[in-house]
């Protein structure tokens, strides 16, 4: 039995506050643990006790073993929690944890080993008898040999880390002529993440859905499940919406995967919180990997039965009993998670200061954010959680997506508007999208928010308008025209701005618009223009009063700018080089993924402005074209 009253929490943002919120509850203290770009976040100033680590990047701060006991030793703590992502799937942490003489609040070392590793998984579950993908996993990763098992098994292939998850080292692969490429592109994201380049392969399902089981055992050989989620719709491999229960389980095929999930946590001994990962196509699934660990969307399922996880995670780790039969688990109504991310529409990791922030009234909503809180460069994109509970789907769709258009996230792009956006899509709202959804619809949606973008436009002016006017404090009204030239989405635009008493006329391409001049709208300045907000749809943009009033359609810049701040990993270009037009220049590491950065056309480079290994800003110089 341990002992948990002194809880250290080896993670940071929103999951940490998370652990914080329920440890208090409980009447235990808690010890946070932070980098250098993290001094000022919220965990740091809730938790009871904190230590700082030295450093910003993972590898140097939550990452690093050493210092992560270290901090438990200097401060007293009895226990470790380690959240999710970092080192909570590491069996060398939890066993130095145990060593250490502390309480691990997590399943045991081994059964991490034979379960958190998707090698270990494939061959307990065939012993088990859950059901696999043809897989090549093991000690030999040679390129002949993956490309010999690649064969055997057919393509389309899935490359995948052997450690961790959350999409990072996956790459999916149609052709022989690209496995090399692939290889090396997991491999190198692998090791960055999860301190391990190992890979396996498997046979790539197209079009399934990503269904998983969460799982509860304790340390006397109980183990249930509560239920599935369905968190098929994501991007880059990394899920963004996740609901339960699943619109395509009913209680029977639910039964099935529970069964299956139940079976494999408790052939390797678990105890703790585990989700079994399934590929669902029709009524069949297969194995995909075991998170051996609490994950990201586990509030859906706290809404669903109404208990506490993290409660349960301390619970067990001091040794009490499941506190509920299988029996006694009921899945009440309908929830769905969206993941707020800091990216653009198209996936972009940005970093920033979030200059404003205001969450949602009527949703549970788990951040780290406030007014003046930085999204550094170096972890994960995701910034905050929103979860819905209603008692049919339809309403916890509309609830979470009014709660999305009343979100406030000023000064950084969110994928906010784009979550909103699918949870309306009619594909969603049927009950149909499966993991390809954002690769087959994406474009569309982001077309609808370009759309609504440009039907705002006099709108965004009176907004800027109104925070220009804000920024100059006392106003003195002028019955003349006002020229304004600014730059939206990649184009100039020239406006006239007239007030007429206490309406505000603006004018675009000959036609007119009036407004009242105090009609609500959110905005923040930016590095380089405004962030703008308007019901539920935002936008960025620029000053552009010095600009020529047309710019020639078809020019390329003849400098290329870092799109968003992160490290240079590797630098294919050389000064003197032609290259054509999508060639990979260099890959940026940002927010713990990779992203080739490409020729816009074909060009030959004139010089190099960044080394490998180099940390670069948004909009740095990268390199200059001849």
């Amino acid at each position: 039995m341990g002992t948990v009253t002194r809880l250290l929490i080896a993670n940071r943002g929103e999951i940490a506050r998370r652990i914080i919120r329920t440890a208090h509850r409980m009447g235990v203290t808690t010890v946070a643990v932070f980098s250098d770009a993290d001094a000022q976040a919220l965990h740091v100033k809730e938790a009871s006790a904190s230590v700082a680590l030295g450093g910003n990047a993972s590898a140097d701060t939550y990452l690093r073993i050493d210092k992560l006991i270290a901090a438990a030793r200097a401060t007293g703590a009895d226990s470790v929690h380690p959240g999710y992502g970092f080192l909570s799937e590491n069996a060398d942490f939890a066993q130095a944890v145990i060593d250490a003489g502390l309480t691990w609040v997590g399943p045991p070392p081994q059964a991490i080993r034979d379960l958190g590793s998707k090698s270990a998984i494939k061959r307990r579950a065939h012993e088990a008898g859950v059901p696999c993908l043809p897989s090549h996993a093991g000690e030999d990763q040679s390129l002949r040999r993956f490309i010999d098992e690649a064969e055997r098994i057919g393509y389309p292939v899935m490359v995948k880390a052997a450690a961790g998850g959350g999409g990072r080292g996956m790459r999916l692969v149609h052709r022989a002529s690209d496995l090399p490429a692939a290889l090396d592109s997991a491999a190198s994201e692998a090791k960055s993440a999860f301190g391990s380049d190992e890979l396996l392969i498997e046979r790539a399902l197209l079009s399934p859905r990503h269904v998983e089981v969460q799982v509860f055992a304790d340390a006397r050989g109980h183990c249930i499940h509560l239920g599935e989620r369905d968190c098929s719709v994501q991007r880059r491999h990394q899920k963004i919406i996740e609901e339960s229960p699943s619109p395509a389980v009913d209680a029977p095929l639910r039964e099935r995967m529970g069964s299956c999930a139940v079976r494999l946590a408790q052939s390797a001994g678990y105890v703790g919180a585990g989700t079994v990962e399934f590929l669902l196509e029709g009524r069949e699934f297969f194995l995909m990997e075991m998170n051996t660990r609490l994950q990201v969307e586990h509030p859906v399922t706290e809404a669903l039965t109404g208990f506490d996880l993290v409660e349960w995670q301390i619970r067990i780790a001091r040794g009490e009993p499941l506190p509920v039969s299988q029996d006694e688990v009921r899945l009440n109504g309908h929830a769905i998670e969206v993941r707020l991310c800091a990216e653009d529409e198209h996936f972009t990791p940005h970093a920033g200061t979030v200059q404003r922030f205001v969450a949602p009234q009527g949703v549970r909503v788990d951040h780290a954010l406030h007014d003046g809180a930085v999204v550094p460069p170096h972890y994960d994109s995701m910034i905050g959680k929103l979860i819905a509970h209603a008692s049919t789907r339809p309403e916890a769709i509309a609830t979470l997506a009014s709660a999305l258009d009343q979100t406030v996230v000023l000064g950084l792009p969110t994928n906010r508007a784009l979550l909103a956006q699918c949870l309306r899509d009619t594909v969603f709202g049927r009950g149909e999208a499966l993991i390809p959804f954002l690769s087959t619809h994406g474009d569309d949606i982001r077309a609808r928010l370009h759309a609504a973008q440009e039907s705002l436009l006099p709108h965004w002016l009176h907004a800027l308008w109104q925070a220009q006017s804000a920024g100059r404090g006392t106003r003195l009204t002028s019955p003349f025209n006002r020229p304004l030239r600014v730059r939206h989405r990649g184009r100039t635009v020239d406006a006239t701005l007239n007030e007429q008493g206490a309406r505000l006329c603006v004018t675009v391409d000959g036609n007119t618009t009036e407004f009242d001049l105090h009609s609500p709208a959110q905005s923040a300045r930016t590095h380089d223009g405004w962030h703008l907000q308007i019901d539920g749809i935002d936008t960025f943009i620029e000053d552009a009063s010095f600009e020529p009033a047309t710019t020639g359609h078809g020019h390329t810049a003849p400098t290329l700018k870092a799109p968003f701040s992160g490290k240079v990993v590797a630098l294919h270009a050389r000064a003197g080089q032609p290259v054509s037009a999508g060639e990979v220049l260099l890959v940026i590491e940002s927010m713990k993924l990779e992203h080739a950065i490409s020729a816009p056309r074909d060009v030959v480079i004139a010089s190099l402005a960044v080394e490998p290994g180099q940390q670069v800003s948004s909009q740095q110089l990268l390199l200059s074209f001849a």
